[in-house]
C-alpha cells in the first residue's frame, strides 16, 4: 500500500515521532494508524515516556552571549547520569538550547518546548527523540532570556558547565571594557552564591522570616528579651552582609567589597556601572538524588 505525505504528517504530528520512523512504522502497518501509533511506542515513545518518570539530577547549565552583550540566555538540562552529562551529542543538544534561550522571547517553559528546534521538529519534539536515543531521562529544567535595555550582559561557566552565572552590568560601557570586571562579579556570584544585589533588593518578607529566626535563636541561648531586639539587627546586617552581592569580601581581594571593587573598576572606566540582574544556575540544585542500593539491586537482577 502508498503511503502518502499527509498519513506521515499526521501520524508525526499525533505522536512527535521523526519523519522517517512515521514512514517506515505505517508502511509495516499497511496503512493503518492505529496500528501504527501502538508500534512507535513500542520501539521507543512508550519507553521515552516511562523514562520520564525517573530521577535526572546531573546534566549541564550552558550560557549564550550576543556578540555585542545586549542579550544572554541561560539553562539547565539535566539528565540521569553525569556519563551522558559528558556526552558530545548532549553537549551539543544543551549549547543549541541556549542559543534559542538567548533569541527566544517567552519565559514559558511549556512555549519554549513548542518552539522550532529545527525544520523538522519542535524542543519538544526533539527532547523526546533524544531521550529515546540517548536511553535515559532528559529533562529542560529551566531557562531564562535576559535583554534589559542598556545593559550588557556577562557570563561565566564553572566545572565544564555544572554552575553557570549571567550578571547584567547597566553601562555606556562596551562589552570589551566591562568584560574583566564582570567575569570577576560572575566568578564572585559562582562562588558566594549571593541571594540579593543589595540591601535594597531584599524581600522584605525573608527579612521577617529571618529576624523572626535570629529571635528564637537569641531567646533560646537565654538572652535577656530586653537585649534581644538589639542583638538580632546587628546578626541580620552580619547575615545582609554575607548574603548580599555587592556587600561580600570580594573573593580575589579581601580587602575590598564586592561593591567597593565595582566602583574602582567604574573610576578607571571612566563610566558609571552597576549590577542590576544576576542569574546563577548549579546542576541539580533542589533535587533530590536518589540513593541506590546496588546490592540489592544486582540481587534483584539474580532473582533473589
Amino acid at each position: 500500500m502508498a503511503i502518502t505525505a499527509e498519513q506521515v504528517k499526521e501520524l508525526r504530528v499525533r505522536t512527535g515521532a521523526g519523519m522517517l520512523d512515521c514512514k517506515n512504522v505505517l508502511i509495516e502497518a499497511d496503512g493503518d494508524m492505529d496500528k501504527a501509533i501502538d508500534t512507535l511506542r513500542e520501539k521507543g515513545l512508550a519507553k521515552a515516556a516511562k523514562k520520564a518518570g525517573r530521577i535526572a539530577a546531573e546534566g549541564l547549565v550552558r550560557i549564550k552571549l550576543s556578540p555585542d552583550g545586549r542579550k544572554a540566555g541561560i539553562i539547565e538540562v539535566n539528565s540521569e547520569t553525569d556519563f551522558v552529562a559528558k556526552n558530545q551529542d548532549f553537549i551539543d543538544f544543551v549549547d543549541a538550547l541556549s542559543c534559542l534561550a538567548t533569541d527566544t522571547d517567552t519565559s514559558s517553559l511549556d512555549d519554549f518546548l513548542a518552539k522550532t528546534y529545527d525544520e523538522k521538529r519542535t524542543v519538544k519534539e526533539k527532547l523526546t527523540d533524544f531521550i529515546a536515543t540517548i536511553g535515559e531521562n532528559i529533562n529542560i529544567r529551566r531557562f531564562e532570556h535576559l535583554s534589559k535595555p542598556g545593559t550588557i550582559y556577562i557570563g561565566y561557566l564553572h566545572g565544564a558547565g555544572k554552575i553557570g552565572v549571567v550578571v547584567g552590568l547597566e553601562t555606556e560601557a562596551s562589552v570589551e571594557e566591562t568584560t574583566p570586571l564582570g567575569k570577576d562579579i560572575a566568578m564572585q556570584i559562582a562562588s558566594m552564591n549571593p541571594l540579593f544585589i543589595d540591601e535594597s533588593g531584599v524581600d522584605p518578607q525573608y527579612i521577617e522570616n529571618e529576624k523572626e529566626i535570629l529571635v528564637r535563636q537569641a531567646l533560646n541561648e537565654g538572652k535577656p528579651a530586653e537585649i534581644v531586639e538589639k542583638m538580632v539587627m546587628g546578626r541580620l546586617k552580619k547575615e545582609l552582609k554575607e548574603t548580599c552581592l555587592l556587600e561580600q569580601k570580594f573573593v580575589k581581594n579581601g580587602d575590598l567589597t564586592v561593591g567597593q571593587y565595582l566602583d574602582d573598576c567604574a573610576k578607571e572606566i571612566g563610566k558609571s556601572i552597576k549590577v542590576v540582574q544576576m542569574v546563577r544556575y548549579e546542576v541539580g540544585e533542589g533535587i533530590e538524588k536518589r540513593k541506590e542500593n546496588f546490592a540489592e539491586e544486582v540481587a534483584k537482577q539474580m532473582g533473589n
